[in-house]
């Protein structure tokens, strides 16, 4: 079983979770067409809430685009709402309550904060409706009905090979000298990704065929509060000025694209090689970037099969029957295990961009 709270339950722990810990942590998957719902239908035309963070990236604005769109195409009435820019949970937990008051039959939610959100979906849940959490694992309480996103860890293990195989692509023997990023502390995902990643490469650094230069190892050591660029950019240009005089940085692990580029950014304009980067989210000026040779890698996850899939959701429920999901036993939320479904994401390089975007109007273009 995944539970993101390693040995403890207490709020937070997903932010002190170390190089040491969580393997996959997964008992086997199943597929299913249910979760135990006692779902008895609501009217074609009901409201459908949806609550997402602050548009900090590109998935994030066309998730809100499509979720209008796609709900609207079903038949429903849609009330999508992103959080202020200040990334503060206040936003969304009023949005959450409106939703509610307003008679939502169902609430999706892109967490701003995962732990900090149970109150409001206990709220949701006893008004009658059902809560599904879309990208992002919510914490800390029973009344969550569905979790439905890309598998996580396994992004975190694709990124952590990516970076192993492009440092020995471009340097055959090591020891390998990287440096570590990861995600805000109040997004569960960051986690996720970070121990995904360690499940590669701890055991190359445990051998001593890569060395983390800086000594930081620890998530807490890592995060970037908010994912913002410019705090990815300040700590790349510390680690440069305390660490990297003389030494070589042959890799960064980057949780995702806004964070590489910045980091790629800091690297350049100290006059330093860019080494292997990777990322996540398939932003076009990332792709953009892998094709010119500098970010190394990223990972798709077409949100747009991501918004399908929850809306996919919502019918089901609509019509009174349990929705569709393939996993019942990996995400423990530190109050139970919600039922899921996982997605693949698809590791993508300069060599494999034209075949993964293929069917991406936009991105496919950029591959060329």
């Amino acid at each position: 079983m995944r539970n993101f709270f390693g040995k403890s339950v207490a709020v937070g722990a997903i932010a002190m979770l170390a190089l040491t810990a969580c393997g996959s942590g997964r008992d086997g998957d199943s597929s299913s067409s249910g979760g135990g719902s006692d779902a008895k239908g609501f009217a074609a035309n009901s409201l459908i809430g949806v609550a997402l963070p602050a548009k900090t990236s590109e998935n994030w604005v066309l998730a809100g685009d499509l979720f209008t769109s796609g709900l609207k195409e079903a038949g429903f009435q849609s009330d999508v709402q992103y959080a202020g820019a200040s990334t503060t949970v206040a936003d969304q937990q009023a949005q959450i309550t409106a939703m509610t008051t307003k008679g939502a039959k169902v609430i999706v939610i892109g967490a701003t904060d995962a732990a900090q959100l149970s109150s409001q979906v206990a709220a949701a849940h006893a008004a009658g409706a059902k809560v599904i959490a879309y990208d992002r694992l919510i914490l800390n309480t029973a009344d969550l009905d569905y979790y439905v996103a890309f598998d996580n860890f396994k992004v975190g293990q694709l990124q952590g090979q990516a970076l192993l195989d492009g440092m020995k692509k471009k340097k055959p023997t090591g020891p390998y000298t990287i440096e570590l990023f990861s995600g805000s502390p109040d997004d569960n995902n960051a986690g996720v990704f970070f121990n995904g990643a360690m499940d590669v490469l701890k055991p190359e650094i445990d051998k001593g065929n890569v060395v983390v230069g800086s000594g930081q190892k620890d998530v807490k050591q890592t995060a970037i509060q908010g994912w913002k660029a410019e705090g990815a950019q300040a700590r790349m240009d510390q680690l440069l000025t305390s660490t990297y005089g003389s030494k070589t940085l042959d890799g960064v692990l980057s949780p995702n694209d806004t964070l590489a580029r910045a980091i790629i950014q800091s690297i350049k304009s100290a006059g330093k090689p860019v080494p292997v980067v990777t990322g996540q989210d398939s932003e076009a000026e990332s792709v953009k970037s892998i094709m010119k040779g500098e970010q190394y890698m990223t990972i798709n996850k077409d949100t747009r099969n991501l918004v399908k899939e929850t809306i996919n959701m919502v019918k089901s429920l609509q019509a009174g029957s349990d929705p569709q999901i393939n996993d019942t036993k990996s995400y423990n939320n530190g109050t139970k295990v919600v039922p899921t479904y996982l997605l693949p994401p698809v590791a993508v390089t300069k060599d494999n961009a034209a075949e993964a975007y293929a069917n991406d109007p936009k991105l496919s273009l950029l591959t060329k």
